[in-house]
């Protein structure tokens, strides 16, 4: 379809009888936009436009993963911070709690020997 708008504008721009028309922002963006590969290419080795297809691809979805891999890493960043808060939470707790076994621990021992308690 590009082709046949280029191929439209540049037989009305060499007609010498034809009234000069105003280029709009879609005639200007068409002829703007150049294609790498012509259709008459193409048609004789669709196999170098196919790869060229398939490259653009490859590197669109290069780009799309790098990007939402970059997203999903800071995601997971404050995720870890969070956790690595609550583990030393939870390491104090632990450790008060076994400073307090062992010091009722050691109570009960003492008790023990002494016939205070069975």
């Amino acid at each position: 379809m590009l082709i046949f708008i280029i191929r439209v504008n540049k037989f009305n721009i060499n007609k010498k009888m034809a009234a000069p028309k105003k280029t709009t922002a879609v005639d200007s963006a068409v002829n703007a936009i150049k294609s790498p590969i012509s259709f008459k290419e193409f048609s004789k080795d669709p196999v170098k436009g196919l790869l060229f297809i398939v490259l653009l691809a490859i590197g669109y979805l290069y780009v799309d993963i790098k990007l939402s891999n970059k997203e999903i890493q800071t995601s997971q960043n404050q995720k870890i911070e969070t956790l690595e808060v609550k583990v030393d939470q939870l390491t104090l707790q632990l450790r008060k709690s076994d400073s307090a076994l062992s010091a009722a621990s050691s109570k009960i021992k003492v008790l023990q020997e002494l016939g205070k308690i069975k």
